[in-house]
């Protein structure tokens, strides 16, 4: 037996014209921990709500193992999150997740992602996140997306502008101690969705949309 037939969205694989996305597995952790440790923005804030990338060198490989393994841990029909390696020139330079809940009714995802500083500026953040919404319209069937990022994060607030994306409200974080932000939510519909030029490959689908319970 193989480990997609136990585990079918590990046959999951979304390819573009520079990336191929798959469902983070062991063997992408050692890649995937050095990409964080390389560094995945300026140390004086953070992006993230949740300030992993804060944890000590000797700590935050553990911790992003153990994040990738509660996630598989915790995929059942009514609410999963998928984080995929992104593999670029024969590495792994970052993430990107893809989640929902109560999908059979909602017909809505969330998405968030990072890249290792290395590939910043080459519009890879662009393309990981449009291949996932083309997978998520397409394949999956949803009719919604959801994201956000915080207020000065120009970068991520560009993509979503680049794709369509309509502002979505407000919220206020504070991922460090006495340093709140807002953070601006952004929605997506399918209908409004700005598609590249360029189309995904999907291989593996069939099986992975009946792990996550979605009806093909």
């Amino acid at each position: 037996m193989e480990l997609e037939e136990i585990w079918p969205l590990f046959g999951l694989e979304i390819s573009t014209p520079r990336l191929k996305l798959r469902p983070v597995r062991d063997a992408d952790l050692p890649q995937l921990v050095q990409a964080a440790l390389d560094g995945v923005h300026e140390p004086d804030r953070t992006p993230f709500s949740v300030p992993w990338t804060d944890a000590e060198p000797s700590e935050l490989p553990r911790n992003l193992a153990a994040y990738q393994w509660s996630l598989r841990n915790r995929v059942t029909p009514k609410h999963w999150t998928v984080a995929f390696a992104v593999h670029f020139e024969g590495g792994v330079v970052g993430s990107q997740d893809l989640s929902a809940y109560d999908f059979a009714n909602r017909r809505t995802v969330s998405t968030g992602s990072w890249l290792t500083k290395s590939v910043h500026g080459r519009g890879l953040g662009t393309e990981m996140r449009a291949a996932l919404l083309m997978f998520a319209f397409d394949t999956l069937g949803a009719q919604w997306a959801e994201s956000g990022a915080a207020i000065w994060n120009k970068a991520s607030l560009g993509v979503s502008q680049k794709l369509g994306y309509e502002l979505n409200g407000v919220t206020r974080v504070s991922p460090r101690p006495g340093e709140p932000t807002d953070e601006q939510r952004v929605r997506l519909e399918k209908t409004s969705f700005v598609r590249p030029e360029w189309d995904i490959a999907v291989r593996g689908a069939e099986a992975a949309l009946a792990q996550l319970g979605v009806e093909s």
